[in-house]
């Protein structure tokens, strides 16, 4: 029996209804527990996979985030592992960082060769930074078992110039300068490669400010949350040099959204209970894969 397909009018991609939620769910089940929607990944399974290569492929990977990130927000919030002074910095420093992001893509990076070459560089860059932590992993990374169900952050110092937190017997803390400088340049290569700042900076937070990904995961899906509606707008309303068709297909990514949310949500529910090696491992792995796929072809 011929399988139905589906022609999505704005972005001319043709496939079953079934597979962009399916996807969807598989890789966000698995990156929303390091704190990452998933968008990273889907942006090439649209660009191989679909055929979808135009700079409007940006703005449909931001629509999955509007829609897929919502329930593990909640899910993190609800289980008192939402750091929100983390979220609120990487918010302020990313929003900018989109706009100039949105410019930098639509500018200069709108044909897909070049486009697919930063993409694959962006996702090398942070398979490094994943597998580097593994080396100051702390002592809460060497139990097999996650965390307890009851572990909430704390929050006991927070001002301009530092931050500090108490999470499962450990304190740590990050340079609010230091994260908003981050989050900033984050933001740019999040606005260029459609997947909201706050998704990028999750690794940097883990590795260079040594923050427990139990923690950094609920306040990096936030700032992808808040940061994709933003750049949603951008690549709606903003005029684009040469004329470019940037406008998001909104209706595949609501599909690639319904699957992320369930996705999401489940991944959120799991994460404590999967030790925070692994999670870096595997994560830091399938980057590598897909960003040298992206480099060298």
């Amino acid at each position: 029996m011929q399988e139905l397909h589906f022609i999505f009018p704005v972005s001319g991609v043709e496939t079953q209804l079934w597979l962009p939620p399916l996807v969807a769910f598989v890789i966000s089940l698995f990156t929303s527990m390091v704190g990452i929607s998933g968008a990273i990944l889907l942006l090439p399974f649209q660009m191989t996979v679909l055929g979808y290569t135009a700079p409007s492929v940006s703005g449909t990977n931001l629509v999955y985030n509007l829609f897929a990130i919502p329930g593990g927000v909640y899910r993190y919030w609800k289980e008192g592992r939402l750091l929100w002074p983390l979220a609120g910095v990487v918010i302020t420093g990313t929003l900018p960082g989109t706009l100039l992001g949105w410019w930098l893509h639509v500018a200069y990076l709108p044909a897909a060769g070049s486009f697919t070459v930063f993409a694959g560089l962006v996702l090398l860059l942070i398979a490094v930074q994943v597998l580097t932590s593994l080396r100051h992993a702390p002592d809460h990374d060497r139990s097999p078992a996650g965390i307890i169900a009851d572990s909430r952050s704390v929050t006991r110092t927070m001002n301009l110039r530092r931050v500090e937190i108490e999470f499962h017997g450990e304190v740590v803390s990050f340079s609010t300068p230091g994260m908003f400088l981050l989050a900033l340049v984050i933001g740019i290569i999040g606005g260029a490669y459609g997947i909201g700042g706050g998704a990028i900076i999750a690794p940097f937070c883990i590795s260079l400010f040594r923050l427990p990904v139990y923690i950094v995961a609920g306040a990096a899906l936030t700032g992808t949350l808040v940061t994709s509606a933003f750049g949603i707008a951008l690549y709606t309303f903003m005029p684009a040099p040469g004329g470019v068709m940037t406008q998001p297909d909104w209706l595949l990514g609501i599909l690639f959204g319904a699957g992320g949310f369930a996705g999401i949500y489940a991944g959120a529910r799991m994460q404590r209970l999967v030790s925070e090696k692994k999670l870096k491992t595997g994560l830091g792995l399938l980057l590598i894969s897909v960003g040298v796929m992206y480099v060298l072809g």
